[in-house]
């Protein structure tokens, strides 16, 4: 059964010196402050799209990879993953670098790797994210 997930933003002024508020509906987490400068120059405790799509990228690749495991009959101890998302005005989202870290019983490095790059290509958020030419995966096993 397929899902909806919704959030929303109202911005007001000129890009460079309005401001907005975007708002996890679905979840209704919290309504969090987003700017022009905290996009394209220090965060200053406000958010950014590319902040949101790394958060998005960073689960959506922790859940493949688990479900990757899974299907090996592995279940990780840990799964860390931190993405970093590259915005350049005037260009776009230029590069997404994921970095793994897991902890997984009784799985040697070469399978590890291998569900790791299926995950990242697997990974739903990665395939909406499919025009961002640069998308890397640097993985560690951990003991």
């Amino acid at each position: 059964m397929a899902t909806v997930r919704s959030a929303h933003t109202v911005w007001s002024g000129d890009l460079p010196s309005g401001s907005g508020q975007v708002s996890l509906d679905t979840s209704g987490l919290g309504t969090y402050d987003v700017t022009w400068k905290a996009r394209a120059e220090e965060a200053e405790g406000k958010t950014s799209p590319e902040e949101l799509i790394a958060a998005a990228h960073s689960a959506c690749f922790s859940m493949a990879f688990s479900h990757a495991l899974g299907g090996e009959g592995k279940t990780p101890d840990r799964v860390e993953t931190k993405a970093e998302v590259d915005f350049q005005p005037g260009v776009g989202i230029t590069a997404i670098r994921l970095t793994l870290k897991a902890s997984v019983p009784d799985l040697n490095e070469e399978d590890f790797q291998r569900l790791a790059n299926e995950a990242k290509t697997g990974c739903p958020v990665s395939q909406a994210l499919a025009g961002v030419k640069d998308i890397s995966l640097d993985a560690t096993l951990e003991s």
